[in-house]
């Protein structure tokens, strides 16, 4: 390696390379001062997915931090473009106060080396970043716990998501009305819930309906 590449990457790891992508143009600048005065280099800033994408293509980023919701394209899918590209991927932070377990499951999905909050003081949010970017192999994300359902009590769960009865679940998977009951019971009892619009609301959570 050249003089000129080792001293690049002295630089890169004294003063870690970041872009910010959220669609709140004042929690960026807001970042961006902070993460400066805890001596990381913000490299650019974007408002979606999109926007995003293109500054990682031109190179230079080492870091980013990718909000959740977000228009034009979402952080889920620009994490799932960005760490797609191999060896040449940052390593993809996902900073949200959407925390529901289906969001971490696709973020997981997505390639994400970690999923941080919003709320993090900046200073512990810093000192978190500098251990990601030093062991990015380990797990980071937090652990999401699903409950256990039967392919059965999945394909009843969806039709419920679908907004079918009991006798229509019936006539579909080709059970009697108490049989469908049942699993319904089943599907609430696993879910910790009391009736459909908590098991969709809970299932939709968990990532388990879409």
């Amino acid at each position: 390696m050249s003089a000129a590449g080792t001293q690049s990457a002295g630089e890169a790891a004294a003063a870690p390379r970041v872009l910010i992508v959220d669609d709140h143009p004042l929690f960026r600048m807001g970042l961006s001062l902070a993460l400066a005065a805890e001596g990381f280099t913000v490299t650019g800033e974007a408002a979606n997915g999109k926007e995003a994408l293109r500054k990682v293509a031109a190179g230079g980023v080492d870091l980013v931090l990718l909000d959740i919701r977000m228009p034009d394209m979402d952080g889920i899918e620009a994490c799932t473009l960005m760490t797609s590209r191999g060896d040449d991927a940052p390593v993809v932070v996902m900073l949200t106060t959407h925390d529901e377990p289906g969001v971490v499951r696709s973020a997981r999905q997505a390639g994400a080396t970690a999923f941080l909050s919003k709320e993090t003081d900046p200073r512990e949010l810093a000192r978190l970043l500098r251990a990601i970017l030093a062991d990015p192999a380990r797990d980071w994300l937090p652990q999401v716990s699903l409950p256990s359902l039967t392919p059965r009590e999945e394909q009843v769960l969806g039709l419920l998501g679908q907004g079918h009865s009991n006798k229509e679940i019936a006539k579909l998977i080709g059970v009697s009305p108490e049989t469908v009951k049942d699993h319904v019971e089943r599907v609430y009892q696993k879910l910790d819930v009391r009736d459909r619009l908590g098991a969709v609301r809970r299932a939709t959570e968990l990532g388990l309906l879409t």
